[in-house]
């Protein structure tokens, strides 16, 4: 049985060659992005508040592992300063008091799959289910150093993660809480609705894609035209342009890798 994922179907579109070096050459991104490691670890003090636990402390002791570890910091960041940021912006969303997840152990990290033929299946894991305001919804939490765009209206209803989870869960409000790392904290509540037309047209996409990738077929998607610059920051670039060096840098080599490719949505 194939098992696929948004992050696959995703990763497929934007460029199949990379898809092959990640899921079926099995070549990895080193973890050294602090801003996905943020994420992570952050993701999981949310689940420590909602189980009523000490998010602080929850956060610190994960966030700790990383404190003399080798990380890709932005300009004017540092384990410091992105621990201090944590701390604010779960005072803040504690204060906030507008999302609730009854029973974290079953409405957190909550997963679906969905038998997609004899040979393929679909598997999520949403990152919540729970109320916002009051209304019943899917919930997604992200982390950012900038705030998302709002305008124009109903611009998060194209959203295509959010699409894919509506799609595999067959609910169609969704909200997506961007907790944004600023001097003063600042969390965005973002609130749409998907409709059936398109969860309709996902399914239809899922099964073109999964055609593509079953028949072996993995174009590039060249991307160095200004001043749109995929391939500039590519993890897969050493690969393409055969740089050994760039390659050691960026990437390390996991066979078999495709078994575990969905434990990407634990990450994403």
């Amino acid at each position: 049985m194939n098992t696929y994922s948004y992050s696959q179907i995703s990763q497929y579109l934007a460029c199949p060659k990379k898809y092959r070096y990640r899921y079926i050459d099995g070549w990895q991104e080193r973890d050294t992005r602090v801003s996905t490691i943020f994420g992570r670890v952050f993701e999981h003090a949310l689940g420590a508040l909602f189980r009523r636990e000490d998010p602080g402390a929850a956060f610190y002791e994960d966030w700790s592992q990383y404190r003399n570890v080798v990380l890709e910091y932005s300009k004017g960041d540092s384990w410091q300063r992105m621990w201090e940021q944590a701390l604010r912006l779960l005072e803040q969303f504690v204060r906030d008091e507008r999302v609730i997840v009854s029973d974290p152990l079953r409405n957190l990290q909550v997963k679906y799959m969905q038998r997609l033929s004899e040979t393929s299946e679909f598997v999520a894991y949403v990152d919540g289910l729970g109320k916002l305001d009051g209304k019943h919804c899917l919930l997604e939490w992200k982390t950012s150093g900038a705030r998302y765009p709002e305008e124009p209206a109903g611009l998060f209803s194209l959203d295509q993660q959010l699409i894919a989870y509506s799609w595999i869960t067959g609910i169609p409000d969704v909200a997506m809480i961007v907790f944004v790392r600023k001097r003063e904290p600042e969390i965005q509540y973002l609130r749409t609705t998907i409709t059936e037309p398109q969860r309709q047209e996902y399914a239809a996409l899922v099964g073109e894609t999964i055609r593509q990738i079953e028949s072996g077929l993995y174009l590039p998607h060249t991307g160095v035209r200004f001043p749109q610059n995929g391939c500039v920051s590519c993890a897969c670039q050493g690969l393409c342009l055969d740089q050994p060096n760039l390659v050691e840098l960026k990437l390390q080599r996991r066979p078999g890798g495709e078994a575990l490719d969905w434990l990407d949505e634990l990450a994403a």
